[in-house]
């Protein structure tokens, strides 16, 4: 965190203080807290580029532009309504993201993240939270067998077409979806369409599947804005976690 930059890191806090004064199914601004976004107000023109064997590369460092949005709220069953419910009510005080845990997928923090491309594997490396990272394998292998729990799940991918479509299966039900503590089971599947359609921005179409928890699965569209003079920076949740001290309940 101390290799930040102030501004950035005021950009970030006064995103967040204004996404937590809504619900996580509200509006939220149309270019997220990266600092080329901010200072320019617009992503970069051009055409989406390709990889030498014809693919969209969809390297580069991204900053999510609708980091809050989920298309409203999945259609819950009795007891996943009831203890969003009680987190809702609960002031989000049990939030594992608050308290320097692994996010999970598909949620996200407002900092940029970072894609680096293969033909065979794709590497997501985020910046906030606990300077985590996904690994999308390409090589056609397909989920293990004896899966064990994990907060970032296991993901495999393929192509079809412009879309890179990522599998996500093997998560453990310790991570909220969001920040007001909505649950999920073992069982989610996340399946993700990554698409490049120009050169500055990134659409993600997530589909959510929990037949224990949700009574449907449930869809939503991220965005994302390149930046062109950022890197992601090194980011420690512990060294200057403020948010632990105010998750108070009530």
């Amino acid at each position: 965190m101390k290799t930040q930059s102030i501004s950035f890191v005021l950009a970030v806090v006064l995103g967040c203080l204004a996404a937590h004064a809504q619900d996580q199914t509200g509006k939220f601004g149309p270019v997220g807290p990266g600092p080329a976004t901010q200072r320019k107000g617009t992503a970069p023109q051009g055409p989406a580029p390709k990889t030498p064997d014809g693919k969209p590369d969809l390297s580069g460092v991204w900053t999510p532009t609708n980091f809050m949005l989920m298309g409203g709220q999945p259609s819950l069953q009795p007891w996943a309504d009831a203890l969003y419910k009680e987190r809702r009510a609960n002031l989000s005080k049990d939030d594992p993201e608050g308290h320097c845990l692994p996010t999970g997928v598909p949620r996200i923090s407002p900092f940029p993240m970072k894609l680096v491309q293969t033909p065979t594997l794709v590497l997501m490396l985020d910046e906030g939270n606990m300077h985590s990272f996904r690994q999308f394998f390409l090589d056609g292998r397909g989920h293990p067998k004896d899966l064990d729990p994990l907060w970032m799940g296991d993901s495999v991918a393929k192509w079809d077409g412009d879309a890179l479509v990522v599998d996500t299966v093997g998560l453990n039900d310790k991570t909220w979806l969001n920040g007001q503590g909505l649950p999920h089971s073992d069982q989610l599947h996340v399946t993700e369409r990554y698409q490049r359609p120009d050169l500055g921005h990134l659409s993600v179409d997530i589909t959510l599947d929990d037949p224990k928890a949700f009574t449907k699965p449930h869809t939503f569209n991220r965005t994302y804005a390149l930046l062109t003079d950022w890197e992601i920076h090194e980011y420690v949740c512990n060294e200057f976690n403020i948010d632990a001290e105010h998750l108070v309940g009530k």
